[in-house]
């Protein structure tokens, strides 16, 4: 007896599904190793024409121009010294999506996702005409656009072909036979033999070796940029320079200067423990051999120095605390340093500013611009351009070949790093970087004091316990540092010896610890006489105010 089966079999259709899954992942895929290739070869390019010009580099430059302040401050207060790693990741899983997408845009239609590659191109372009290193001449232009233009152009051409491999798999597999005709009966035969369609029907190998030789010349075209752009760095470099005596040496440390209780900050930062915080989304690299720095603006002569010339000068060495503005309360955007340097009072004498100039507008090497008070570089402070950091010159992070250090001053004001230029004008006249964005123009650091022992929710013992931490009021001095106990009253803690007002102070307070919950607050007081005040406030636009606090457990 013959029986018939009424359950219709749709084998084709989930095969079909799968294939259009599959290319799908094969159209992305395209997407990024194309967008892969834009970028190595952009990197190649620029390694030739300048290093700087790298599309990447261009676009997070951008962003965190563009960024809004507030982004900004959550940034550096969330991720400090990582916030440009992060900056970067995201800009890099943007491209990787913005590829898929274009990839996937282009199986169906070329056009869509070509157009999608050049528009990302477009903005890479923009990007990085506008920063303000560029010379705004049709070279610099051309220096700046050539390896973007030259990274669209190899990526947009392997997006095409790429999309037209897959395309033409699709095509070759679109009707792959299942052995039976397009159309089924709705009843077949119950004994009747199906052949199941194959599962991988999109041809791999073509697809993948295309894939793959794009990749890999991705990846080379990208090694070969980086060769290059290390051939093109600094030619002289820290290790090359040797620094002469100070002039004038740095006062020697207090012997009582550090409180000797563990955990405590040190009086002196290690130059790899220092915090760099600026705007560089990547380490200028500046060679100390042409290096100038140029005085100019408001000024009876113009002076322009080599990094021999200022060595040539008689240097001095202070050792002074720098203070970023960003820094929160109980942060550690803070450091304390042995500087080697040219005053810049010594300096500015030499161009003889006019009477009406109150303003100097400095420039770092990749753009940077800091807005500082002509009187507080002229006013006997020890205010520096400053060419060595803890008895070596600078490290490249921190600024090689010279840097500003202004003590008194939030870094954002007075401590550009890879100076070379430095305008004598005036407020009204001219705003930096940071102005521009809403900060305060004059920016005297804050006096500011931290718990650094116990830490917050740390468990300690019941009896003396030592209270530490430091404190600091740069060009004024911290004259009392006091702690109390639960809000209870405030006793005075024990000072650390200091070799100048300029410099962060340790400070302990022995604190008798009964079990159980407490918080613990501390306040400084300043040479002046002004405490700390109490108001806890962020960042913008001066500084942050209040008082630290940490919370611990007895018992």
């Amino acid at each position: 007896m013959t029986t018939t089966s009424t359950t219709p079999r749709a084998p084709r259709a989930a095969t079909a599904g799968r294939r259009d899954v599959r290319g799908a992942l094969a159209a992305a895929a395209a997407g990024v190793v194309s967008g892969a290739l834009t970028l190595g070869v952009a990197d190649l390019a620029a390694g030739v024409v300048a290093p700087g010009a790298s599309p990447v580099l261009a676009v997070g430059r951008a962003a965190i121009d563009l960024v809004p302040g507030p982004l900004k401050d959550f940034a550096v207060s969330t991720f400090g010294a990582y916030d440009k790693v992060v900056l970067l990741a995201g800009i890099g899983a943007v491209l990787v999506a913005a590829s898929a997408v274009a990839g996937l845009l282009a199986r169906r239609r070329p056009a869509a996702g070509l157009a999608l590659v050049v528009l990302l191109g477009a903005a890479a372009v923009a990007s990085a005409v506008t920063r303000p290193d560029v010379d705004p001449g049709l070279a610099g232009i051309l220096r700046a656009a050539v390896p973007t233009v030259l990274g669209v152009v190899a990526g947009g051409a392997a997006l095409v072909l790429l999309a037209r491999r897959v395309r033409s798999a699709r095509a070759v597999t679109g009707g792959a036979s299942s052995g039976l005709p397009a159309e089924l009966p709705a009843e077949l035969p119950a004994d009747l033999p199906v052949a199941e369609p194959p599962v991988a029907d999109l041809p791999r190998r073509p697809v993948l070796g295309s894939l793959l030789a794009v990749g890999g010349t991705a990846v080379l075209a990208g090694a070969g940029g980086r060769v290059l752009a290390a051939r093109r760095a600094a030619a002289v470099r820290p290790s090359d320079l040797v620094l002469p005596r100070p002039a004038d040496p740095a006062a020697a440390l207090p012997a009582a200067v550090e409180v000797d209780v563990p955990g405590v900050t040190p009086f002196v930062t290690a130059n790899r423990d220092f915090y760099r915080v600026d705007t560089a989304l990547t380490v200028p690299r500046v060679d100390a051999g042409t290096w100038r720095l140029r005085l100019h603006g408001l000024v009876e002569r113009e002076v322009t120095l080599s990094l021999d010339d200022v060595l040539a000068e008689p240097l001095v060495e202070r050792t002074m605390t720098l203070t970023c503005v960003s820094n929160e309360v109980g942060g550690r955007l803070a450091g304390t340093s042995r500087w080697l340097g040219l005053p810049l009072k010594s300096l500015l004498e030499k161009a003889g500013p006019l009477p009406d100039a109150d303003m100097v507008l400095s420039t770092s090497a990749d753009g940077f611009t800091a807005s500082t008070p002509l009187a507080a570089l002229l006013d006997g402070r020890d205010a520096l351009l400053a060419v060595g950091m803890n008895g070596s010159p600078l490290p490249v992070d921190h600024g090689f070949p010279a840097r500003m250090i202004v003590p008194g001053l939030y870094g954002y004001v007075s401590a550009t790093k890879w100076v070379v230029d430095l305008e004598v004008t005036r407020f009204d006249r001219a705003t930096a970087y940071w102005t521009r964005r809403g900060w305060a123009a004059q920016a005297p650091v804050r006096t500011f004091s931290r718990i650094d022992v116990p830490a917050s929710f740390a468990q300690v013992p019941a009896g003396r316990t030592a209270v530490a931490g430091v404190a600091w009021a740069q060009h004024r001095g911290v004259d009392a540092v006091e702690v109390r106990v639960d809000g209870g009253p405030w006793q005075p803690a024990t000072l650390g010896a200091v070799p100048s007002l300029d410099t962060w102070r340790q400070w302990v307070f022995a604190w008798d610890a009964e079990p159980g919950q407490h918080t613990l607050e501390v306040r400084a007081t300043d040479a002046t006489g002004d405490p700390q005040p109490q108001t806890r406030r962020p960042p913008r636009p001066d500084g942050a105010t209040g008082w630290h606090s940490v919370v611990v457990r007895v018992g």
